[in-house]
C-alpha cells in the first residue's frame, strides 16, 4: 500500500501560500517539494519502483496542480543539496522540470535549448555509465515521448521566422545544432543498439530471455533503465520517422516488436496507442489498408473496454484524442478499402455514429468527398515536421507547414487515382462474370481503356509488405480468361514501388515478349499518364 506522504493532500503552508502571491521564486523550496524529493532520492537508491511509480505519476501531479499550476519548479541548484547532489537524479529531476514547461507554460527559446542540453547529459549517461537503477516503465516511456514530442515542438517553432525577434534568430544561429534530427535519430539508434534489445527479443522467442514476461524489470538486483529505454526507442523511432514522412523505415525500426501479441509496449497506455496509431498511419500511406484496419480496429476496441480506468490518469485527455483521431484514419482507410469484415460489432457502431454519413460522401469521389477526405486526413495525421534549419540569408517566412501540405498532397493524390475504381468494385460485386464488352459498355469506355482500368485496380488493391511479398487489399477479386497472363504484371508494379527508378526497364523487358499489343498499350498509357505507380 502506498505511504501517505505530508506533501500528498496536505494544505499549502503559510510560506507556500505568501510565495504564490509574491511571485516565483525559482530557490524557494516548500516543504512539501522538500519531502516528494528526498523520498523519491531515497526510493531510486533502494529500487523501489512501485513507491517510484506512485511518487512520479501522483504525487508530482499533485504537487504540480496545487503550487505550480502557472510556474516552473523550484531550480535543480535549489534541491540539489538534498539529494547528495546527485548527478544522475539531478538530470531526472531536470528532465522532470523542463516537461512541466512543456506541459503547464510556453517554453523559451533558451528553455528548448537546456531541455536539449540536459537530454544529451542524461543519455550520455544512461549509454556510457553503469546506472544502477530500476525505474517505472511510464517513466521511461515518458522519456523518449517526450524527448520526440520536444523535437517535434522545436521544428515547428523553428520553422516560424516570420515574427522571431533578433536575439531569438541570434539564438537558432548560435546553438543550430540543438535538436538536430541526425542527433535525435542517433540517440534513439544508440538506445537500440546498445541495449541489445533487438537480441533479447530475438531469445525471448527461443525461450533464453523473460524480458515481456517481467515487462522489462529486472528481478535479480539489476537495472532495466537501458533495455527498456532501448525498447521503447524502436517506438520513437517509428513516430519520427512518420514525422518525416519516411514510413517505410519507420515500420521497419519497429519490426523486432510483435505488435500481433501482448509486450511491454502495452504496459504503459501511452506506449500502447502510439505504437498502434503510428503503425496504422504508416501502414495507411503505404497503401496496406487490411494491416490498419485491422490494428486500429484492436486499439479501438480496447480504448472502448478500458478508457474509464484512466480518467484520473495525466494522459486521459490524450488517449480521448488519439481515440478520436483513429477512428477517422479507420473512415479513411474503410472508405478506400472496404473490408468491414474486419471490424468489430462495437468499433463499427461507433464509427457509423461518427462518420456514417462522411463515409458515404466519401464514396462519390466528387468535390464534396476530396473535401471530406482532406478535412479527416488533417485533423487526424501527425503533425508533420520539416527538420532543416531554415537560411537566414534569405527572407524570413514562415514554413511548418510545408510538410503536412506535401503529405496532405500526395494523399489526396492517392484517392483521386482510385476515383474510377470505386465503379469496378461495383460492377464486379454484382456479376460473378462479364465479358469486358458488357462491362465497357457499363462504364462508357473502350476496350483498351476499360483493360487499363483493370490493371490498375489490381495494382492499387495490392501492396509489397515489410518483407518484401504482395498482398491483396482487395475485397473483390478478378481475372480475365483470356488474357490471365497479363496480371503477372501487377506483380512487376508492386515490386517496382520498392524500385521505382527501374520501372521503365521492367516494363520495357516485359514488353519485349508481348505478342497481342496489350503490354504496348498499358506502356502507352503509363507514358500519358492515365495509370499511375
Amino acid at each position: 500500500m502506498a505511504t501517505n506522504y505530508d506533501y500528498e493532500e496536505a494544505p499549502a503552508t503559510y510560506d507556500e501560500a505568501h510565495r504564490q502571491d509574491l511571485g516565483y521564486d525559482p530557490n524557494f523550496v516548500p516543504d512539501s517539494v522538500k519531502s516528494l524529493v528526498v523520498h523519491l532520492y531515497r526510493h531510486i537508491r533502494e529500487k523501489n519502483v512501485y513507491e517510484i511509480h506512485q511518487m512520479y505519476e501522483i504525487s508530482f501531479q499533485t504537487l504540480s496542480d496545487r503550487l505550480f499550476k502557472d510556474t516552473p519548479w523550484p531550480s535543480v541548484d535549489a534541491v540539489a543539496h538534498f539529494v547528495d547532489n546527485d548527478q544522475v537524479f539531478c538530470l531526472l529531476y531536470r528532465e522532470m522540470w523542463f516537461r512541466h514547461i512543456y506541459a503547464r507554460l510556453s517554453p523559451t527559446l533558451k528553455q528548448r535549448i537546456d531541455s536539449w542540453d540536459n537530454y544529451c547529459s542524461l543519455f550520455q549517461v544512461v549509454l556510457h555509465s553503469v546506472v544502477n537503477m530500476q525505474l517505472p516503465n511510464q517513466w521511461l516511456w515518458d522519456m523518449v515521448d517526450e524527448f520526440v514530442y520536444q523535437f517535434q515542438s522545436f521544428c515547428q517553432y523553428r520553422a516560424k521566422m516570420k515574427n522571431k525577434t533578433e536575439q531569438e534568430i541570434a539564438l537558432l544561429r548560435q546553438y543550430d545544432q540543438a535538436w538536430n534530427v541526425y542527433g535525435v535519430l542517433n540517440y534513439l539508434q544508440a538506445f537500440v543498439e546498445k541495449s541489445n534489445i533487438i537480441q533479447i527479443l530475438e531469445q525471448e522467442k527461443e525461450g533464453l530471455e523473460q524480458f515481456t514476461a517481467t515487462d522489462g524489470y529486472d528481478y535479480s538486483g539489476g537495472s532495466n533503465v537501458l533495455k527498456v529505454l532501448g525498447y521503447f526507442s524502436m517506438v520513437g523511432l517509428l513516430r519520427v520517422h512518420c514525422l518525416l514522412g519516411d514510413y517505410q523505415t519507420g515500420l521497419k525500426c519497429l519490426l523486432p516488436i510483435d505488435i500481433s501479441q501482448q509486450g511491454v509496449y502495452t504496459s504503459v497506455i501511452g506506449s500502447h496507442i502510439t505504437t498502434i496509431y503510428h503503425y496504422g498511419f504508416a501502414n495507411l500511406m503505404l497503401r496496406r489498408y487490411v494491416d490498419a484496419i485491422r490494428e486500429f480496429n484492436k486499439m479501438l476496441l480496447y480504448i472502448y473496454k478500458t478508457k474509464q480506468y484512466h480518467q484520473k490518469s495525466p494522459q486521459y485527455e490524450q488517449i480521448l484524442k488519439k481515440n478520436e483521431q483513429m477512428y477517422a484514419l479507420l473512415a479513411i482507410c474503410l472508405s478506400l478499402c472496404p473490408q468491414v469484415k474486419l471490424v468489430e460489432e462495437t468499433v463499427n457502431s461507433q464509427l457509423r455514429e461518427k462518420y456514417g454519413e462522411k463515409m458515404a460522401r466519401m464514396q462519390r469521389y466528387d468535390d464534396e468527398a476530396f473535401a471530406i477526405y482532406d478535412e479527416l486526413f488533417s485533423y487526424a495525421c501527425p503533425k508533420f515536421i520539416t527538420p532543416s534549419a531554415p537560411s537566414f540569408e534569405e527572407p524570413l517566412v514562415n514554413y511548418n507547414q510545408d510538410a503536412y501540405r506535401l503529405q496532405l498532397k500526395l494523399f489526396l493524390y492517392e484517392v483521386k487515382q482510385q476515383q474510377l475504381l470505386s465503379g469496378v468494385r461495383t460492377f464486379l460485386k454484382v456479376y460473378s462474370t462479364i465479358s469486358l464488352g458488357k462491362l465497357a459498355n457499363y462504364m462508357e469506355v473502350d476496350d483498351p481503356t476499360l483493360r487499363t482500368i483493370l490493371l490498375t485496380y489490381k495494382h492499387k488493391t495490392h501492396a509489397v509488405d515489410s518483407e518484401g511479398k504482395v498482398i491483396s487489399n482487395a475485397d473483390v477479386d478478378f481475372y480475365i480468361d483470356d488474357v490471365r497472363k497479363t496480371f503477372s504484371l501487377c506483380k512487376y508494379l508492386c515490386a517496382a514501388e520498392k524500385m521505382c527508378f527501374k520501372l521503365p526497364c521492367v516494363l520495357y523487358n516485359f514488353i519485349a515478349a508481348d505478342t497481342d499489343g496489350i503490354h504496348k498499350q498499358l506502356w502507352t498509357n503509363l507514358r500519358l499518364g492515365y495509370v499511375k505507380t
